[in-house]
């Protein structure tokens, strides 16, 4: 079985940090693997940095520009990667975009995942109907879960149908908006939150953008699986350095564990 489904099995609340690889120093990424989950958490997603990412607030895209002048590149990640799984059991997930995957070659990029054992992918901009139609038996050949986002516009129709092709988590975006660390959530997103919970959908949720401590971590989890930090731990990383990765998390998860 997949790390994620295995993971996604356990009766807890799940807490998955994104941060980018390359970021602060371009061989930060291992060290960062490592001590976060000797923290505890969960999940991790490893952002690729690309130049023009879509759905990055601008702390994200700091980080990826900052990452790309160190020099990461796909190459790179997957030779940082190819020990990963001597030392990491956690679900490690590649968060990215669909260019670099395709510059690399579809079939190559998901071998080479299988190679080092990520466990899933994340591709913001490869829509659902494009990745069913083109893509969905390469991935499912190397054993990769492909994770899918839904915002609070997307149709009851639409989301039904991701949850038909996904086979692990579905990414629930928590605002139409751009990824950041914000303070709460209103009403508008709890009634979301809510509502997709209603769906009794096959995957289970995991909430992202918009959560940055215990107090939304805690919002978030009470009708999803799970929480995903990205900013606020990419500033995190920016103020304090690679080591401290532990005070970031332990606040977090204080009440879970």
């Amino acid at each position: 079985m997949n790390r994620i489904n295995q993971k996604l099995k356990e009766d807890k609340k799940l807490l998955s940090i994104y941060f980018t690889a390359g970021y602060p120093n371009i061989d930060d990424t291992v060290t960062i693997i490592q001590n976060l989950e000797k923290s505890g958490v969960d999940m991790i997603e490893i952002g690729l940095p690309f130049s023009d990412p879509l759905a990055d607030g601008p702390t994200i895209q700091a980080s990826s520009t900052a990452a790309l002048k160190n020099g990461m590149t796909t190459e790179l990640l997957f030779e940082q990667l190819k020990d990963i799984r001597q030392t990491v059991s956690i679900p490690l997930i590649i968060m990215g975009y669909f260019n670099p995957i395709l510059q690399y070659g579809v079939e190559e990029f998901c071998k080479k995942c299988k190679e080092i054992g990520i466990d899933g992918l994340i591709i913001p901009d490869l829509p659902v109907d494009v990745y069913h139609s083109d893509y969905q038996q390469t991935f499912e050949k190397y054993g990769l879960i492909n994770v899918f986002l839904i915002t609070p516009q997307t149709s009851d129709e639409r989301i039904r149908y991701i949850d038909s092709v996904s086979d692990g988590f579905i990414y629930m975006v928590s605002s139409a908006s751009t990824t950041g660390a914000k303070t709460g959530f209103g009403d508008t997103q709890t009634e979301y939150f809510e509502r997709i919970a209603n769906m009794n959908l096959k995957n289970p949720q995991i909430v992202g953008f918009g959560i940055s401590n215990n107090d939304t971590f805690t919002q978030a989890t009470k009708y999803a699986k799970g929480a995903i930090i990205g900013s606020a731990f990419i500033k995190h990383l920016t103020n304090n350095g690679v080591e401290t990765v532990a005070s970031f998390v332990n606040p977090i998860i204080a009440t879970e564990n």
